[in-house]
């Protein structure tokens, strides 16, 4: 067989010359939509990688983004890695303090940041070694004092070809750093080979099922883990790709679901929740076409999954991944000779799911020792394969913690079915430890959120004199039910599910769950916020 390298190159030359016509769409921050075809897409980028290079960037160069899901953005993403360097997506929704050191750490070059972003930039400005900046929008003028160089001005003049290298696929095509909720953001680099295989399999018919016929709107920012690296596969496969641009609300994203027939997208709960209960409040919408999803970042409530189906015959599948792990790890799909009543069906949808192609899992016990098969033992996931990080940027320290020879701990405690599949319990930092026992957030979190009247619930860890922790459950509930719902009817409504150990200690109504940069909801706070609620109890 030829020795043959696996890179985007490959990727962005048959999407590009195989379906020249397929569109690309994009709303810009005012609303206005930009169309242009697999043609366009590809003598832009082009352009684009003809003037990096008259900037300087050569080779191994890292070249990062603030920015938005437009079709500059793609550019980027095909560009920068196509001509050797590395695209360095960062997490506009990160603290100034994170977003200060992932630029400094990463040593990016250059910083291609949409107009809106300018203020964002303009506070750390000083406190960031990069000096070139390109502003992406369809504005001609921006109130700041930096200095700017406008995109379209910078590839408009470029020849539409570029002689593009060629690569090894172990080159260095991307990198990203993770939300960092404990410690400084870590930074994780991803090879051309990784992110290919990873879009060969996300388009497997069992997983993603992203054909030439998908039409794909890409909500997951792509600051987040490649957008899930979605727009990899959708280039490969010839797809029409649609951009929810800046800030988009509900409204602008199910408009553009109705729009342009979109067919397949991919979001966290927090987004899913919102987009149902938009049109459950805005009757009408003719979303017919858009009949499956995936759901990642956490499990998404049965109650939700069902409901979606239900009323609008969407199908929301699960996914399980990490910014390690490019990201994808589980699909959740039932087996086709499974006999499932609708109660076990919906239980099992929000399972993680079956291990991949190409991937190898083991979950390991606390002694050491690999957790049966039987849905009760568990362990954490240790994960190994080919879009797997084998190490952190310039972090030895973090590396050896978290690389084992050769797998990758995760850092979830999990149980696996005798099918196989794989469930959450939770993350080693939320498990509930309670008398010697563990108690799992995330199953009180998805039989809370099944209640009528609640909208959103966590359940945390929270230090006890008696029992180590014993868990409280925070609930947001749907507007309009504040004073008609009691702690006692949420306790009540979960209490046959449950061992009574298992049950919260106490309920708090909140009027809204603080979230992480990437749409999770953010338990450090809150354990922060009531540290202390169960000390006072006992004094």
């Amino acid at each position: 067989m030829m020795n043959y390298p696996l890179t985007l190159t490959n990727l962005l030359k048959r999407g590009t010359t195989l379906f020249p016509q397929k569109e690309i769409v994009s709303r810009e921050l005012d609303g206005t939509i930009v169309r242009l075809n697999y043609g366009e897409f590809y003598r832009r980028t082009a352009q684009l990688a003809n003037a990096l290079r008259e900037l300087g960037i050569t080779k191994n160069k890292r070249v990062g983004t603030l920015a938005w899901n437009t079709h500059r953005h793609l550019e980027l993403y095909f560009a920068v890695p196509c001509m050797g360097a590395t695209y360095h997506t960062v997490n506009i929704r990160l603290s100034p303090k994170d977003i200060i050191f992932i630029i400094n750490h990463a040593e990016d070059e250059i910083l291609f940041i949409d107009g809106d972003l300018l203020p964002l930039l303009e506070a750390i400005k000083n406190q960031i070694q990069v000096k070139t900046f390109v502003v992406m929008g369809n504005q001609k003028k921006y109130n700041t004092t930096l200095s700017l160089i406008n995109y379209e001005d910078l590839i408009a003049k470029q020849p539409e070809n570029y002689d593009w290298p060629e690569l090894d696929e172990w080159d260095i095509a991307g990198m990203a750093y993770t939300s960092g909720t404990t410690g400084e953001p870590k930074g994780v680099q991803y090879t051309h080979r990784a992110l290919v295989l990873h879009s060969i399999v996300a388009g497997l018919p069992d997983i993603m099922n992203i054909s030439e016929s998908t039409v794909m709107l890409h909500i997951v920012p792509m600051f987040h883990a490649n957008a899930w690296s979605i727009p990899f596969a959708t280039v490969m496969t010839g797809s029409k790709q649609v951009f929810t641009g800046p800030r988009a609300t509900p409204e602008d994203m199910i408009g553009l679901i109705e729009r342009e027939k979109v067919t397949f997208t991919a979001a966290v709960p927090v987004i899913f929740r919102m987009l149902y209960e938009y049109l459950k409040a805005n009757p009408g919408k003719d979303i017919s076409t858009w009949k499956n999803s995936v759901c990642g970042g956490s499990a998404p409530p049965p109650s939700l999954v069902k409901a979606f189906k239900e009323d609008f015959d969407m199908e929301i599948y699960h996914a399980y991944g990490l910014t390690e792990t490019t990201p994808l790890i589980t699909w959740n799909v039932p087996k086709s000779y499974m006999k499932l009543d609708d109660q076990a069906f919906y239980d099992l949808k929000t399972k993680q799911g079956l291990l991949v192609p190409l991937l190898e899992m083991r979950i390991e016990k606390s002694d050491g020792s690999e957790a049966k098969w039987n849905g009760e033992e568990m362990g954490e996931l240790l994960v190994k394969g080919p879009w797997i990080a084998k190490e952190y940027y310039k972090d030895p320290d973090e590396t050896f913690r978290k690389m084992t020879k050769g797998w990758f701990r995760t850092g979830d405690i999990v149980t696996i079915d005798k099918e196989g599949y794989i469930k959450i319990v939770d993350r080693i930092k939320d498990v509930i430890k309670t008398g010697g026992e563990w108690i799992s957030s995330v199953d009180l979190e998805n039989e809370i959120m099944a209640h009528p009247a609640v909208l959103e619930a966590t359940v945390i860890g929270l230090p006890h004199p008696k029992w180590d922790e014993r868990p409280l459950a925070c609930v947001v509930l749907r507007p309009g039910m504040k004073g008609k719902v009691s702690e006692k009817d949420i306790v009540d409504f979960i209490t046959p599910k449950f061992a009574k150990w298992w049950l919260p200690d106490k309920v708090i109504f909140i009027d809204e769950i603080p979230k992480t940069s990437v749409g999770k909801f953010d338990k450090k706070v809150l354990r922060a916020q009531f540290e202390n609620l169960y000390q006072k109890d006992q004094e």
